[in-house]
């Protein structure tokens, strides 16, 4: 069953938030107090987001990625994801985290079903790395990254918020990283989802990443999946990994946008700069499957045609990555 759009634009992809609360707090994505906590019963339990995910495969999706907050830090995770595996019709069963946990966990989130980690990692300078996440360990980040290679994972996809004069001095240190390993480095623009005076003072463009490291290395596009997400991709010849770019302010990919997403509170969103959203929840208490999808396929019909964020203008309302689930 092929799910698309009013705009014409297939959509296959689901982002399921499963807790507001991380054990981070980078710079880009929360204050420093973190965000007020949600009271037990508004977070949703894992058996609504299983009947979510089932909803949604029902009517079209095939690929579910995990988010948070940093997901890993909510108990009973690793059973919930053997569940998710199960499922009949999910393809791609995939985790975004920011690696803390990953040394311990890795093993057993590989025997789970899980696919696909992607992993946060903004320095490869330990002081700077602690300065962005306002006080993160980097090396137990890289000991992760190693531990879910062994685990069996394929090497993970790092997630790289580029911000000028903080570490856009690091991008030739991440594109030589692809030469050496497998990992696929997404550089992605700084988002202003919160309003900020001079945001733009931040802002490093997707081609000045792409023509800083096309100065030093040929590069050569590399064709994407179906699930892939909105990266333009390349390689150096002849290294292992792949470089990306998320040009989310500079050049809208809005026309190739495949997903949806789901707050870890049951609000659905078409869009992660729209102010619209649909409260799933009473679609849940009491359940109502029917119901469920039938409000899934009408955000997928009203899914924006392109969101209103650029260089120069700003329209949606404020939030933190962690409530919405970025």
């Amino acid at each position: 069953m092929k799910l698309t759009d009013s705009h014409g634009r297939t959509i296959n992809y689901l982002r399921l938030s499963v807790t507001d609360r991380c054990n981070m707090r980078c710079r880009y994505c929360m204050p420093a107090e973190g965000v007020p906590l949600k009271e037990h019963e508004a977070i949703l339990s894992y058996e609504e987001l299983l009947l979510i995910t089932e909803a949604a495969l029902a009517i079209g999706v095939e690929k579910v990625r995990i988010t948070g907050g940093e997901p890993l830090v909510r108990g009973g995770i690793v059973g919930f994801l053997a569940q998710l595996s199960a499922l009949p019709g999910l393809r791609h069963l995939a985790l975004t985290t920011n690696g803390l946990k990953l040394t311990e966990m890795a093993t057993d989130l590989y025997r789970a079903g899980l696919q696909r980690l992607n992993v946060s990692l903004d320095s490869l300078n330990p002081a700077t790395f602690a300065d962005i996440t306002r006080g993160g360990d980097l090396t137990k980040v890289l000991a992760g990254l190693d531990a879910a290679e062994a685990a069996g994972f394929p090497p993970p996809k790092l997630n790289v918020v580029i911000m000028a004069g903080v570490n856009d001095h690091e991008i030739i240190d991440f594109a030589e990283m692809t030469r050496r390993r497998g990992n696929s480095i997404r550089f992605i623009e700084y988002m202003p989802v919160v309003k900020e005076e001079g945001w733009q003072r931040f802002s490093v463009s997707g081609e000045d990443i792409i023509a800083r490291i096309a100065a030093r290395y040929r590069l050569e596009p590399v064709d994407k999946g179906p699930y892939a997400g909105p990266s333009r991709d390349f390689r150096i010849p002849g290294g292992k990994g792949s470089i990306g770019i998320i040009t989310a302010i500079s050049g809208h990919f809005c026309s190739d946008c495949n997903r949806i997403r789901v707050t870890s509170t049951g609000q659905a969103k078409g869009c992660l700069f729209s102010d619209q959203r649909t409260d799933l929840v009473p679609s849940l208490r009491p359940p109502d499957r029917d119901k469920l999808a039938a409000q899934l396929r009408e955000i997928v019909s009203g899914k924006p045609e392109r969101h209103g964020i650029s260089c120069d203008t700003y329209q949606h309302q404020n939030f933190t990555m962690a409530q919405i689930g970025g």
